[in-house]
């Protein structure tokens, strides 16, 4: 199944996009597992699916949630049928060029009603970065404007973490560190000399193996299950069609040991002046004795500085782990509408336990 030419030509128009457009219009061909994925009347993404509220909170809080008496009894509660705009394969909400804010802020709050969605969240409005054009963070403030003005909430988003290139080595790179932090890097580094590492390009046969595709999904089974948020569960289908795009913009960098055993991948791509790390899969625990989440940040750092890209995108998770390894930030807000005044009331007192990740603002690992 593909997407229509219509939908194509939408996608298209969309701005803050860091990604292909062939991966975006995959989501809306391959949801992840629960949710239902269109493009609306407004041309904007959308998917909606059962969110449970505890998802984006502080680990630490959800950690004494968890150890509440009777807590398998209420948790249920915390669950709500969510229209969400956006998509969880774009690093940003992508926003029609010509989008009426108002109409568009307006026509939300009729499906709420209409549809019965207790929430709608637009997820990943992009704040001021370096990483978007002038009239893309404008677009976005705008929106964000006409959203609050039909009383949606401004939460904030979380810190996507990406590295300008503008080291000419990794000894450059490296040099900016305390000499304590250079010496942790190399020793873990030194695992990259038992590793064979291959970057494979769009149309290379092992992306039509079925044996090597199972592979690849079950590596990134292991990273999604060991996560600590369980929001978006990719499908077979969606790596399928990824994997077997002609689109040339693809990196798909392996880690193997020495005796040919796959531990590790990164599925990169390479957009305009970007190279932008989408999934990883891991086998663990060989991954982890590899310290391969280390090897593969700088092993894309210098594929990033070999392609002469200026900057490295390093995604969602793990800020204080790429903070360390001297990641800038990219903060984005969440735009939430809830129907039920008295929900309303209540997720507003306890607004602050949703909001973590400005303190990554302008911060790097030094």
């Amino acid at each position: 199944m593909a997407l229509s030419m219509n939908d194509q030509d939408k996608i298209a128009e969309w701005q803050n996009k860091l990604e292909p457009d062939h991966l975006i219009a995959q989501f809306f061909v391959s949801p992840p597992v629960g949710f239902a994925a269109r493009i609306d009347e407004n041309n904007l993404p959308t998917f909606a699916t059962k969110f449970d509220l505890l998802t984006t909170i502080e680990p630490e809080q959800r950690r004494k949630l968890q150890k509440l008496p009777l807590l398998r009894y209420w948790v249920r509660w915390l669950y709500f049928s969510t229209l969400f705009i956006g998509t969880t394969v774009s690093e940003f909400a992508p926003i029609p060029r010509s989008l009426d804010f108002q109409k568009a802020a307006n026509a939300l709050i009729c499906k709420a009603a209409a549809d019965d969605y207790s929430l709608i969240i637009v997820k990943d409005i992009p704040q001021n970065s370096a990483l978007l054009s002038r009239e893309e963070l404008e677009n976005a403030e705008c929106f964000i404007d006409a959203l609050q003005k039909h009383n949606f909430i401004s939460v904030e988003g979380q810190a996507l973490a990406y590295v300008p290139v503008d080291y000419h080595s990794v000894d450059d790179y490296l040099s900016r560190f305390s000499k304590s932090r250079r010496k942790d890097f190399r020793r873990k580094l030194a695992a990259m000399k038992e590793l064979k590492i291959e970057v494979l390009l769009a149309g290379d046969p092992l992306f039509f193996d079925e044996r090597a595709l199972q592979q690849f999904y079950n590596l990134y089974k292991q990273v999604y299950q060991q996560s600590q948020i369980h929001f978006d569960l990719l499908t077979e289908e969606f790596f399928r069609q990824l994997l077997q795009s002609t689109d040339q913009s693809l990196r798909f960098i392996t880690y193997r040991k020495l005796d040919g055993k796959l531990i590790g991948y990164n599925v990169c791509f390479v957009v305009g002046d970007m190279l932008v790390d989408k999934y990883i899969g891991f086998d663990y625990p060989s991954a982890i004795e590899s310290n391969l989440y280390f090897v593969s940040w700088f092993y894309n750092l210098e594929l990033a500085r070999r392609a002469e890209l200026k900057y490295y995108i390093a995604g969602w998770t793990d800020p204080k782990v790429k903070q360390y390894l001297g990641a800038r930030f990219a903060l984005t807000r969440h735009a939430v509408y809830i129907k039920n005044r008295f929900l309303r009331f209540i997720l507003k007192k306890f607004q602050r336990f949703f909001e973590s990740d400005s303190q990554w603002d302008n911060k790097r690992g030094v």
